[in-house]
């Protein structure tokens, strides 16, 4: 689906940081568009240009408070359909509920296709997101996805800032295609820790397969919430012999005591990405780098709007 308009870039009130260096990347204004709460916490949205044939972009991930910021999103989706735009596109760096991706335990909802059914009924023609913790939920959706992922950027950094004897770790065994191809583009060992989780943000480490004694270990996940899977992996591996423990993961959840915890932890340095914004009490974190994804997301949005390949990004 092609348009004839040009490029317009909006966002809610989610990630407006990111939206702006998005915006930068592609030489354009930031969509003008008033977007406030009524005094009962209702979202009041009004679009302050016109937007009738243009290629519209909403850039809102659905981060903590996700459910506001998701029905932010589903309401400026609304008024920009009602507006004529010719392409919607949302685009959604960190995926909320996408953790509830199946029916892993009898009489729950698989919340992440609920939500995807949210996106498309409110008309949205595309969808543009990073990282989404399960791959199939690509599937949930009738519209085109386009799946980028943090690869890049973090392979980027050390590259330029390499740790010696390097092994990446998966922290579960769900984690481990990830980590074999970060272990390849960086010439690196792989290792894995056996992970089992009781029940929802408790995990519990079991036991690190591959040899870390004395080792650089890279930590590599989509995401950090409450932080616990995490340390308990980096506690196994300075209990394993490893000798220096980074981590890297897209999404900075950091819910509950995550700081506190990483703070306390045996690892040296994290870098994130700003997918979504950093908690205050994160930013005071000295040990955490935070890497922007907006170049990316900025070539991906390019690249839709002038119908040409994506692919080159998916790496």
């Amino acid at each position: 689906m092609g348009t004839t308009g040009g490029i317009k870039v909006f966002c809610g009130n989610a990630n407006p940081q990111l939206a702006g260096e998005i915006c930068r990347q592609l030489s354009c204004d930031m969509g003008k568009a008033y977007a406030e709460r009524f005094s009962d916490g209702e979202f009041n949205f009004q679009i302050d240009e016109n937007v009738r044939g243009g290629d519209v972009f909403i850039v809102q991930p659905t981060c903590p408070p996700t459910d506001a910021n998701l029905m932010e999103l589903l309401v400026m989706i609304d008024a920009f359909r009602r507006s004529s735009a010719e392409r919607i596109t949302a685009v959604i760096p960190y995926y909320g509920y996408g953790r509830s991706d199946k029916k892993d335990r009898p009489r729950v909802p698989i919340s992440a296709k609920l939500v995807a059914n949210l996106i498309t009924i409110a008309g949205t023609h595309r969808l543009l997101t990073m990282d989404l913790h399960a791959a199939q939920i690509q599937g949930f959706f009738d519209i085109p996805v386009d799946h980028l992922y943090a690869a890049p950027v973090f392979i980027g950094y050390y590259q330029e800032h390499p740790l010696p004897n390097l092994t990446v770790v998966a922290p579960d065994t769900g984690g481990a295609e990830r980590a074999r191809a970060y272990a390849k583009r960086l010439d690196a060992e792989l290792a894995l820790c056996d992970k089992r989780r009781e029940k929802a943000n408790v995990a519990e480490v079991m036991n690190v397969v591959g040899d870390v004694r004395g080792r650089s270990c890279l930590i590599v996940d989509d995401m950090c919430d409450t932080g616990g899977s995490l340390t308990k992996v980096a506690r196994a591996l300075k209990d394993a012999g490893a000798e220096r423990i980074h981590a890297c993961f897209t999404h900075p959840v950091f819910s509950g005591k995550a700081v506190e915890l990483l703070r306390e932890s045996d690892i040296e340095k994290i870098i994130v990405t700003n997918t979504l914004p950093l908690r205050d009490h994160a930013c005071e974190l000295e040990k955490i780098v935070v890497l922007s994804i907006a170049p990316l997301l900025a070539k991906a949005i390019k690249s839709i709007h002038e119908e040409t390949s994506v692919s080159s990004l998916f790496v």
